[in-house]
């Protein structure tokens, strides 16, 4: 008799520990995705995070690197500050992109022996945004330049002022038909002309 009631309670207390160990393991298995669903969005959001990063620094250098061409070449900015002129920092420079990545404002630092300066530029891009945009560095063309120059010395000799770089616009722009006058526009230009 007591070999029954000691079997029937080991019976009966071994059900509940089976079904409490497997919600056990249906409360483990969901924390476990659960932490398994929150890694994964963390990851994807740092490496969209990373990847945008890594685009603007590369837009950075590309449109920097051209500007600083432009800028050895230039006389004016040569006898201001001296040679040999040497940008700045990364990290003190400012980027804003916009129109989809096609248009971009940046200045950066820059130095030479006799001062130092600000380059600002707007730059345009003209191209697919395809995947490979993203691999291959894009060409940029520089619409506006203007350096802001500080010339230290002396209190008479202490000198700041703004020389501008523009070029003409790149060969790859065409007029907007906004631009472009109409037939009758020309006809009527033509008879105002003739009277």
């Amino acid at each position: 008799m007591l070999a029954k009631r000691l079997s029937s309670f080991l019976k009966f207390s071994s059900k509940p520990q089976i079904s409490t160990s497997a919600k056990n393991v249906d409360e483990e298995s969901s924390k476990y995705l659960g932490r398994k669903a929150v890694s994964f969005v963390l990851i994807t959001i740092t490496g969209g995070v990373t990847l945008s990063a890594l685009d603007d620094l590369a837009i950075y250098h590309r449109c920097s690197s051209k500007a600083m061409e432009k800028v050895s070449k230039n006389q004016e900015i040569i006898n201001a500050i001296g040679e040999p002129i040497v940008k700045g920092p990364w990290y003190n420079a400012s980027l804003a992109v916009a129109h989809k990545r096609h248009s971009v404002s940046c200045s950066f630092p820059v130095s030479g022996p006799q001062g130092t300066g600000v380059l600002q530029l707007k730059a345009v891009h003209n191209g697919d945004d395809s995947w490979f945009s993203y691999v291959l560095p894009r060409d940029w063309d520089i619409l506006i330049m203007e350096a802001l120059l500080h010339v230290p010395g002396n209190e008479e000799k202490h000198r700041s002022f703004r020389i501008s770089l523009a070029d003409k616009l790149p060969s790859s722009c065409t007029a907007c038909p906004e631009c472009v006058p109409h037939s009758s526009e020309n006809s009527e230009a033509k008879l105002n002309s003739n009277q």
